[in-house]
């Protein structure tokens, strides 16, 4: 894997971010009326904090295909309310049974189990009413409509979803030693899925052909199963104050990982691997995409 990051990368990233988190908060509902509660609970996880790896992803792919304005604004919204719904409802007492989530007390710890499931199925609702609203201006529906079914895919039954319950069902049933097989199943749907998502609803939105939308779908697939591996990683070589979460509790719960399967040193491989194989992937496509290499290079080594 070729290092490409400019000396500006963390400069570039910071500014990404901030810019991506003010697009996805203008999209938060206003707490108010007799579910005021609920609202602030689905707004407290969205504002919780976080990478904002989802949105900029929809921006980057979007921006590399030529898209301008705002159009995939809705979207970069959406994506990040899946995804905060995801993190609130794996930190329920019926599942993680976490009580911090990056270095804050999780929704469920603040609000109670009961607006904690509430929340989570709220914010998952509001991410496709979110995403639906893009098309009240009536421009480049074709487009969003093809986004829109990306998003329902991959967050679903046959993605996000899916991998959610198979991970949850083997844990809950005590079938701790996994498969190669059934783990890459669980990290393709569970974590891959979204990132697939993000790259192929920004590519989309700005006009990309079904051939260079498969590509940026496949190297969301790559980075996803990176990005996942790296988590299982970080779980083992990272510290509490770094990751704002527990650690060692995939070796605590005897959770199958890459790195039980594989070791560290042979699970960083198969990360850098993935990672080089995406990125030949990108650089086979049209576009400014110099950020976009370096953002797969952070993912993969990142600390936290």
């Amino acid at each position: 894997m070729k290092m490409v990051r400019s000396v500006n990368f963390k400069e570039e990233l910071e500014t990404k971010t901030r810019e991506a988190d003010r697009v996805v908060r203008s999209f938060l509902p206003e707490a108010k009326g007799f579910p005021a509660q609920m609202i602030e609970a689905m707004n407290y996880s969205v504002a919780a904090g976080g990478k904002r790896i989802r949105p900029i992803l929809v921006m980057e792919a979007f921006r590399m295909f030529g898209g301008r304005g705002d159009t995939a604004w809705p979207f970069m919204a959406a994506i990040e309310m899946v995804h905060t719904h995801s993190l609130i409802h794996d930190d329920l007492p019926a599942i993680d049974n976490d009580d911090y989530r990056r270095g804050k007390k999780t929704t469920h710890a603040v609000y109670g189990e009961a607006l904690g499931i509430l929340s989570g199925d709220a914010l998952l609702n509001y991410a496709y009413e979110t995403a639906l609203s893009s098309l009240a201006d009536g421009k480049q529906t074709d487009r969003k409509i093809r986004a829109l079914r990306i998003l329902a895919n991959k967050s679903g039954v046959y993605g996000m979803l899916g991998g959610q319950s198979v991970d949850v069902q083997n844990e809950k049933m005590g079938s701790l030693s996994l498969s190669s097989q059934e783990l890459d199943y669980i990290y393709l749907h569970k974590t891959s899925a979204l990132l697939e998502a993000s790259l192929e609803m920004g590519a989309v939105l700005a006009g990309a052909g079904e051939r260079e939308a498969a590509a940026m779908e496949q190297i969301g697939r790559k980075t996803g199963l990176a990005f996942q591996i790296r988590d299982d990683i970080l779980d083992v070589t990272g510290t509490r104050e770094t990751l704002g979460k527990p650690v060692l509790s995939d070796a605590k719960n005897q959770k199958t990982t890459y790195v039980t399967l594989y070791g560290t040193e042979k699970a960083e491989e198969i990360v850098q691997e993935l990672t080089g194989e995406a990125e030949k992937l990108l650089e086979r496509l049209p576009g400014e995409k110099e950020f976009l290499c370096g953002l797969l290079e952070w993912m993969a080594c990142r600390e936290k």
